[in-house]
């Protein structure tokens, strides 16, 4: 083959791939997740200052936390993937522990003026690293949905 050959078999093969639908985006993946030692560490001592009396030493949550007490109001729940805390954004988490569900008619009370946001941070991180990686994984893709506006 001359070299003229070459070029025109790679000129007809470059137009023929122009032509190629290009494939579908693939869904988005969560990134690995890293969490950095010293924020978890920090975490886990801010949770267990002032998380852990109800929420239990291994985020476990209170037993039947999933039904109303004798005065109506839902125990703890569990923080350690086994709940429901999964279910909800970032934000919402963040709000939960500086604003308390007092006002919502719960008992937890509001630790924003006990906790800076860095603790909060870290206290979410101390309670996310114990998720399961699917359930990290589920979390992760709604909470960016959340922030996008999509709920």
């Amino acid at each position: 083959m001359t070299k003229k050959h070459l070029i025109f078999i790679a000129a007809v093969l470059s137009l023929a791939a122009c032509g190629k639908k290009s494939p579908p985006p693939k869904a988005e993946i969560a990134p690995v997740r890293t969490f950095d030692a010293a924020l978890v560490e920090r975490g886990r001592i801010a949770y267990q200052k002032n998380c852990a009396s109800c929420h239990g030493d291994h985020a476990q949550g209170a037993p039947d936390w999933h039904k109303p007490d004798a005065n109506g109001k839902w125990p703890p729940p569990p923080l350690n993937g086994t709940g429901h805390a999964w279910h909800h954004p970032r934000a919402a988490l963040e709000r939960t522990i500086r604003d308390g569900t007092i006002v919502l008619g719960g008992n937890m009370p509001a630790w924003g003026d006990k906790l800076t946001r860095q603790d909060i941070d870290a206290i979410i991180a101390w309670f996310q690293q114990k998720w399961p990686d699917e359930l990290y994984a589920a979390w992760w893709r709604m909470d960016r949905q959340s922030a996008a506006g999509g709920q």
